[in-house]
């Protein structure tokens, strides 16, 4: 009797599923933000616009940055006369952007140019989890150089980053194509 009744029991279990068991799909977070809108921010040495979104803080001589409190980044720029040392300045910056080949997956340089406004530079878009997800440079080749850094204020996780980087990413590209040299 004692047999009988544990054959019942998992014939039961056994009979007591119904279909096949699906897990469930991967469950992906969507973040959006605010449409760009701009204002013309006005230094010493030159004119750009910014995002709305981005307040300046950290204003030091001719740096300063652009905080993103929304999105927890920040995109610090410097600004530089050239005094005959073009190829320094130049190296430095590009060494900057790959002391981050460490860590980064791929480092995507993009070349700028805008004859009529006597602006050159380089932008320089990292994949992977590096400090910085974008590197920039841009300068007259006379008298003004201009570098700029992406930074967030976490641990670098590509994935994680990705929407915000993006963002900021295409904010980078509009600060070199407006930017303008105010000449003294």
């Amino acid at each position: 009797m004692k047999y009988s009744v544990i054959i019942v029991f998992c014939c039961f279990l056994l009979g007591s599923c119904e279909g096949e068991v699906l897990p469930k799909p991967n469950a992906l977070l969507r973040l959006e933000y605010p449409d760009t809108e701009h204002t013309t921010f006005k230094g010493d040495h030159f004119t750009l616009d910014r995002n709305v979104m981005a307040s300046i803080k950290s204003k030091k001589g001719n740096s300063f940055i652009l905080d993103y409190p929304l999105m927890q980044g920040s995109i610090f720029i410097t600004y530089k006369e050239i005094n005959g040392d073009l190829d320094k300045l130049l190296t430095d910056a590009q060494r900057l952007s790959y002391e981050h080949a460490v860590k980064a997956d791929n480092i995507l340089e993009q070349p700028f140019v805008n004859e009529e406004g006597k602006v050159y530079g380089m932008y320089y878009e990292v994949k992977g989890n590096a400090a910085s997800q974008a590197q920039f440079y841009v300068t007259d080749s006379t008298a003004h150089f201009v570098t700029g850094s992406l930074y967030f204020h976490a641990k670098p996780n590509y994935d994680s980053i990705l929407p915000a980087a993006a963002y900021l990413q295409n904010d980078i590209r509009r600060i070199m194509e407006t930017l303008k040299w105010i000449d003294e």
